[in-house]
């Protein structure tokens, strides 16, 4: 079952550089998406500037939902985005992630009531990475040099179902390249907006969503995605996200009470 419309979700945070990138890419998918969302958590005007240029250029739906930096709050601003999204289904990916050009297609053919999906990614190489900013060239693929794990580069989606783990296992979501009905995220009331700092926050929304009844699909060989090295963020707000996350699994919470209807367009 395909939704009837879909929206690109991104987070950035001051990387216009990669944002570009990541644009690019939505610019040549098979399917575009209904909706181009950008959720900024307060960089600077260079990114806004991006944007701009790029929705003229293109002609392409974006929304641009920013508010101001005061850390890491990557959770209420997706909440705040979410709010601005009008499609059935949502596909979320990170400003550092260049899809392939199937990737919105494949996310679609993956869609079924009462589940999400989680894809995955192929990580460049920090000397790749360099090479790819500077050259702004994305003819990316599995026999590209200065790939990682090169086996999520390959797409083959008629393999794409065999590759499967326990439909009710929380761990090993990353919200980089992860997709849900809309429906699903306001029944859970969307991200905590207690994370603050970098970790967590997608494992404790996929833990809620499958409280609520919905199972995990795990999407291999289609959605490939690939990640600009970066250095990694800071940790140091780990011990109270990771409260959050384990009273969500002791209590079996399926729903936040600081989430998205606790977050409004004028936060």
């Amino acid at each position: 079952m395909q939704p009837i419309s879909v929206a690109l979700l991104i987070s950035t945070y001051n990387w216009p550089g990669a944002l570009e990138l990541v644009l690019q890419s939505i610019s040549m998918q098979s399917r575009m998406p209904d909706e181009i969302v950008i959720a900024d958590d307060g960089s600077g005007e260079a990114t806004q500037l991006l944007i701009a240029d790029f929705k003229q250029a293109h002609n392409l739906n974006i929304k641009h939902i920013w508010h101001q930096d005061q850390g890491f709050r990557k959770s209420r601003i997706l909440n705040k985005a979410v709010h601005q999204i009008s499609s059935d289904y949502i596909i979320e990916i990170d400003g550092d992630i260049i899809i392939d050009a199937h990737f919105v297609e494949d996310h679609l053919n993956a869609a079924r009531p009462n589940y999400f999906v989680q894809g995955s990614r192929t990580m460049i190489s920090q000397e790749k990475s360099v090479e790819i900013m500077h050259t702004r060239q994305l003819n990316l693929s599995i026999l590209s040099k200065g790939l990682i794990n090169r086996f999520n580069a390959l797409r083959i989606p008629a393999l794409s179902g065999i590759f499967q783990i326990k439909p009710s296992n929380p761990f090993h979501i990353k919200g980089c390249n992860i997709a849900f009905w809309k429906s699903d995220y306001i029944r859970i009331n969307g991200y905590d907006n207690g994370f603050e700092g970098w970790g967590g926050e997608d494992y404790e929304f996929a833990a809620r969503l499958l409280h609520a009844g919905l199972k995990r699909t795990t999407l291999k060989m289609a959605a490939i995605a690939f990640h600009i090295y970066h250095l990694d963020n800071s940790r140091e707000n780990t011990v109270p996200n990771d409260k959050i996350y384990r009273k969500t699994i002791a209590e079996k919470l399926d729903y936040s009470s600081n989430g998205y209807e606790e977050v409004r367009e004028n936060d």
